[in-house]
């Protein structure tokens, strides 16, 4: 049966996927698995000149695969960066494997055993990606795992699966990829039938799908790399230089609706600066401007996943109704699709759903604080920790306070740094995610399972040796 797709910015369904099933996933998976040795045989400089080929042939394909991206996301800026950052992925990963040495050395406690260890690929990895950024966050996982040798299969989001289609195409014309590199339509069942077939499984979405993924994959006995949700919070000292925190929070709070893991969702100001701060901050929310009806014009999109629509309009709903005051924004508007302008809200207490769960919008909660220490307090005390942000008058002061916040990435005096910084590893903290770091060497590594090959180069051991007899001697 086929899956409707709707368009975010008319509202309409307009397109249709055909669902893999799960054998057809199953015979995927088989295929890949034989092709994937001559893959691997390739080696670091044959797979370059591959990768490049595909990432010339997305970028002569662009604006087939703009179109997708902007017919499933409703936001054509944000799309055309996703294609443009596919090259310099490609030459992160190639600068990645021409620094990776094999290590070798002899036993400290036995100099006679000369010891290499070496890198061998997972034979299949699976991508299952989310539909916020569904290129991008494709092949985040897609690119490092092919540099490395591996085969790859990607199930995109079935709210967000037309790019498919124009890369598909792309992928079929270098020989050499097509027989590693497959992308699958599907919902759940797909996904599950994925993580059923493969060696290794990264998944980008939510908590509660990547705890299924994540126990499935346990019954599998296979690693996963779960990127999940946050709620993350930024905290603006006293000595913060104000308009530089306001104009950033804003930006990182509601940049793709706000529809981002690593968006700004709490914002802690000190006390004496709150008043100014939130001036400011309500001021530059109200200039905002949406992309409706001329998708060509207008700074924030529509809310791509109608449930999402749902969940930011009962958020807005539950923090009115227990008192809380919004100073713009303030509800879901119907243009066809849905969009929510910058919602600025302040006198908000601890049980409102807007402080406790992950939102995935343009909501930004504004709280006071006295001390330093209760802002990380209140910062710290969620079941999330992905990331954050510090804003004080300068970098050290800011880090300070930053090593003390329970999250993997720390913005200092900017915002949501994490989606533009590649090279700095960072892990997820509490039920923000599980596995390596995505980012930097660990991003590379983490597609490799580690082989050593120890030469006794002395005369070996007989059994004698071990005879209880000679215990006594001893």
């Amino acid at each position: 049966m086929s899956l409707d797709v709707r368009n975010p910015h008319s509202g309409e369904v307009d397109y249709r996927i055909d669902p893999v099933a799960p054998d057809e996933v199953a015979a995927a998976c088989k295929s890949l698995r034989q092709a994937q040795p001559a893959w691997e045989a390739l080696g670091y400089d044959g797979r370059t000149k591959v990768l490049r080929a595909f990432a010339a042939g997305l970028m002569k394909k662009k604006a087939e695969i703009h179109h997708a991206l902007t017919a499933d996301t409703g936001r054509s800026y944000i799309s055309a960066m996703e294609i443009d950052g596919i090259p310099g992925a490609v030459e992160r990963w190639v600068k990645a494997a021409e620094e990776l040495a094999e290590d070798t050395g002899r036993a400290g406690a036995m100099p006679f055993i000369e010891y290499s260890v070496g890198y061998r690929p997972y034979q299949l990895v699976g991508v299952i990606s989310p539909w916020n950024f569904p290129l991008t966050l494709s092949f985040i996982d897609a690119l490092p795992a092919l540099m490395a040798g591996s085969a790859v299969i990607i199930k995109p989001s079935e709210v967000t699966p037309r790019f498919a289609k124009p890369v598909r195409e792309v992928i079929e014309q270098i020989a050499e990829l097509e027989g590693v590199l497959t992308i699958v339509d599907g919902a759940g069942d797909t996904g599950a039938a994925l993580v059923d077939n493969v060696d290794m499984v990264c998944f980008t979405g939510s908590v509660a799908t990547g705890r299924k993924v994540g126990e499935q994959a346990a019954r599998n006995f296979i690693p996963s790399c779960l990127e999940l949700g946050g709620k993350d919070p930024a905290i603006v000292l006293e000595s913060a230089d104000i308009e530089r925190a306001s104009t950033s929070l804003l930006r990182s709070s509601v940049l793709n609706t706000g529809q981002a893991c690593q968006s700004i969702e709490r914002i802690y100001v000190a006390e004496p600066i709150f008043d100014e701060f939130l001036a400011k901050l309500v001021e530059k929310a109200k200039a905002v401007t949406i992309n409706t009806p001329d998708i060509n014009s207008g700074q924030i999109g529509p809310i791509i996943f109608e449930k999402q629509a749902t969940i930011i309009a009962d958020q807005i709903a539950d923090a009115r109704d227990k008192g809380a005051t919004i100073h713009s924004g303030g509800e879901v508007e119907k243009h066809g699709g849905n969009w929510c302008r910058p919602t600025v809200i302040t006198n908000l207490t601890p049980d409102m759903k807007i402080m406790r769960e992950e939102t995935f919008g343009p909501l930004l909660p504004v709280i006071p604080f006295d001390t330093v220490e209760e802002a990380v307090a209140m910062a710290n005390d969620s079941e999330y920790g992905l990331s954050g942000a510090v804003f004080a008058a300068s970098a050290e002061e800011a880090i300070t306070v930053g090593r003390q916040i329970d999250a993997g990435g720390i913005s200092i005096n900017d915002g949501s740094l994490t989606g533009m910084m590649h090279e700095a590893e960072k892990n997820s903290f509490k039920l923000s995610g599980m596995g390596p770091s995505r980012m930097g060497r660990s991003g590379f590594l983490r597609f490799f399972r580690r082989q050593s090959m120890m030469v006794n180069t002395a005369d070996v051991a007989p059994l004698a040796m071990f005879d209880e007899a000679n215990a006594n001697a001893s």
